[in-house]
């Protein structure tokens, strides 16, 4: 998993290998720097978007990255355009959608930066 940023491109496959779309950008804790969240191309390719997915439970296979949510809940997530970036004020709804917990820093900084 320590290597994930490197799979941008290859498939990402839901909890039971249905296809979900291509991993676009990994997004890490500002805290820790660790993995947290990854986007994922989805969408016809006129009207490609971002969607958002934690990576808590994701497994690196040969050929995909599986995570631990099914490919309509991922779908339905929070997303940006191709060529956008997550704004601070859409963090929370982004955790909110997994129902994960959202806090930020203890100055206020955002929880999450793309690398």
């Amino acid at each position: 998993m320590a290597d994930i940023r490197e799979w941008r491109g290859h498939a990402v496959v839901d909890e039971k290998g249905h296809r979900i779309g291509s991993l676009e950008s990994v997004y890490v804790e500002t805290a820790t720097d660790q993995p947290c969240f990854a986007t994922v191309t989805v969408g016809l390719a006129t009207r490609r978007r971002l969607v958002f997915v934690p990576l808590d439970g994701a497994v690196v296979g040969p050929d995909h990255v599986r995570v631990a949510f099914p490919k309509n809940r991922v779908k339905q997530a929070p997303s940006i355009g191709t060529d956008d970036v997550l704004p601070a004020e859409e963090e929370p709804a982004v955790f909110a959608h997994y129902g994960l917990p959202y806090e930020t820093g203890a100055g206020g900084e955002r929880r999450l930066a793309r690398r």
